[in-house]
């Protein structure tokens, strides 16, 4: 490699990337953790090295030139290839001290992970817990998170995974609203009840189907992507929720909407990078987390 014929800061790219990605600078400034006047002067003296205009003020964001469009797959490149070095010196490390960033439904986060931070805390005091509660799939492969709780296995090769167990659900709503639809005998019956929904209605639907209800897209008036949201909505006899057993069964103000229904199965996956899986660090968190999980 020619390495002379490089003419520009990589530290600039790296903001011309993030501002690409996040659509102006102040958002981009804020995820980078720097003031965006900062962030302001890397992009424009990048596009002086360069000799290209990057991007062009369109209202209060910013959109790439035709040159920014050429340029910046290259960079989003090198911003890979960063991510990958940083794994494998995070990988490497040996110290049982850092941060660990998990990556949990609502559910984990308020039900299950505040446990066992608690034991981990007495354990190993010089670990930090960084919890990001999200219904959304967090990337693994680019650092935005270092372990997982998923209710899927991954197929990316980077990732290693490992089955926790199967847990199972049940439709639960409040004696008072079941009152009110009447009597439920049979999977059918359930087509004269309001249920709430998650963020994937179709999905759901054709779910409940298969365990023979006749539900359609009327009988979701309520939907969230929020769990605890969910669980309030159907403790207020709003509809019928769909919950885990173990928090299900000791909620006093809901019963079981349809008890001969058989339960809602699904699995525990616990997912790491599988570089991250040789630090010390992460591997005790990993590990921890796959005892408590399983029990």
């Amino acid at each position: 490699m020619d390495w002379r014929s490089i003419k520009f800061d990589w530290n600039r790219a790296r903001a011309f990337l993030v501002t690409a990605e996040e659509g102006s600078l102040s958002a981009a400034a804020r995820a980078l953790g720097m003031t965006q006047p900062t962030l302001g002067r890397q992009v424009s003296a990048l596009e002086k090295e360069l000799g290209v205009a990057l991007f062009e003020r369109v209202g209060l964001g910013l959109i790439l030139t035709p040159s920014g469009l050429d340029l910046v797959e290259h960079v989003r490149a090198m911003g890979d290839a960063a991510s990958r070095v940083s794994l494998t010196a995070s990988g490497q490390s040996q110290s049982i001290e850092g941060n660990v960033c998990i990556s949990c439904s609502e559910y984990y986060a308020v039900y299950k992970l505040p446990a066992i931070v608690k034991k981990l805390r007495k354990l190993e005091p010089k670990i930090t817990i960084e919890i990001i509660a999200t219904s959304t799939t967090s990337d693994l492969r680019r650092r935005e998170a270092d372990i997982a709780i998923r209710n899927f296995r991954p197929t990316q090769p980077e990732l290693i995974a490992k089955k926790i167990k199967d847990v199972y659900a049940r439709l639960y709503a409040t004696p008072e609203y079941l009152n009110e639809i009447g009597e439920l005998k049979k999977p059918e019956d359930l087509s004269r009840a309001d249920f709430i929904s998650f963020d994937e209605i179709d999905g759901l639907i054709t779910g409940l189907n298969a365990m023979g209800l006749t539900l359609t897209k009327k009988n979701f008036p309520l939907q969230t992507e929020h769990f605890i949201t969910h669980w309030e909505l159907a403790k207020q006899g709003l509809g019928i929720g769909i919950m885990p057993e173990e928090l299900g069964e000791k909620e006093t103000a809901i019963v079981q909407a349809l008890p001969t229904l058989a339960p809602i199965e699904f699995p525990i996956w616990l997912t790491a990078h599988r570089e991250l899986n040789t630090s010390r660090r992460i591997r005790m968190v990993f590990d921890l987390l796959a005892k408590e999980l399983a029990e």
